[in-house]
């Protein structure tokens, strides 16, 4: 049995067919199937938790974007007994588009998930127990984030307005890191994020070289930078070229603790934010050989 989770604020304009796409594609494989509409925000992680609250082994298919998929893997209360997939119809698709998933085409998503096996992949969890597929991070990104969902724009315009509100306003904070038990160092920075898909905000390849199945994380860390430097650091963001800039560090870490040095701030995981107050630090670890999930290529 697949249970579809699907974001019913999405299934709309191009996308209004695509429920029928979904069970088009399913019926005639003979698969079974339940499809579970969301009717608030936050709901998709309250189905996840209902369908997993037993224990038992269970199929879910998310069907959105970034954000739906990060709350059912979050409502999911053991990932090891799951078997994930998503339908990429949301406004930022960036996890999907890094598994070679092409956002928008139903029924190829679907297709995928009705005849192929799942493939372990690798999934971040922080020490406050939220889990991330795709990318966690502090600083710039964050800042980002919140002047586009601010300016309530639609589509992936809303991601570059955010970026250039920030550009324009966004100072250099303190914060250390310390990466797999080593020495932890300070930076008067503009960026500290983790990542395990490739790219966020719609398409910025942040990390161009990861992999999601490889058992690390890679870990981008940007120091303080000029306006000129940082406009020229984030326009090479889209070429994949960041870690050419001097002050730019690129790890590779299986584990990585963050210090804000700061009483309250924000972390985004997936596009979703969340506020952290007196906490000394947040700990993120690579986990491997916990998660299946529906991919192309997988056999």
């Amino acid at each position: 049995m697949y249970h579809i989770i699907v974001n019913s604020k999405r299934v709309k304009g191009k996308n209004a067919d695509s429920p029928e796409i979904v069970k088009s594609v399913l019926d005639r494989a003979g698969k079974q199937y339940e499809m579970h509409f969301t009717e608030y925000a936050g709901h998709a992680r309250d189905i996840a938790a209902r369908l997993t609250e037993s224990g038992e082994k269970v199929r879910l298919i998310a069907m959105g974007g970034d954000g739906t998929l990060h709350e059912v893997l979050n409502g999911v209360k053991d990932p090891s007994k799951c078997k994930l997939g998503v339908i990429p119809i949301g406004s930022g698709n960036d996890f999907a588009a890094a598994m070679g998933i092409p956002e928008h085409n139903v029924k190829y998503a679907a297709q995928i998930i009705a005849f192929r096996a799942p493939a372990f992949i690798d999934y971040i969890q922080l020490s406050s127990g939220l889990r991330s597929l795709n990318a966690v991070g502090c600083g710039m990104d964050v800042d980002v984030l919140k002047r586009a969902y601010a300016a309530k724009r639609k589509g992936k315009s809303k991601y570059l307005y955010g970026f250039f509100s920030s550009f324009l306003r966004y100072k250099a904070r303190t914060f250390a890191v310390e990466v797999d038990g080593g020495e932890r160092k300070s930076y008067n920075g503009l960026l500290a994020c983790l990542g395990n898909g490739k790219q966020i905000g719609g398409g910025i390849k942040l990390f161009p070289d990861a992999k999601a199945d490889d058992g690390y994380m890679d870990f981008l860390i940007v120091d303080y930078l000029s306006k000129f430097k940082t406009f020229v650091a984030f326009a090479k963001l889209f070429f994949g070229k960041l870690d050419t800039i001097r002050e730019v560090t690129k790890l590779r870490c299986k584990k990585a603790v963050i210090y804000p040095h700061a009483d309250k701030f924000t972390i985004q995981a997936e596009g979703e934010l969340y506020d952290y107050e007196n906490c000394d630090s947040v700990t993120a670890e690579i986990i491997s050989g916990n998660l299946r999930f529906y991919l192309p290529h997988a056999d």
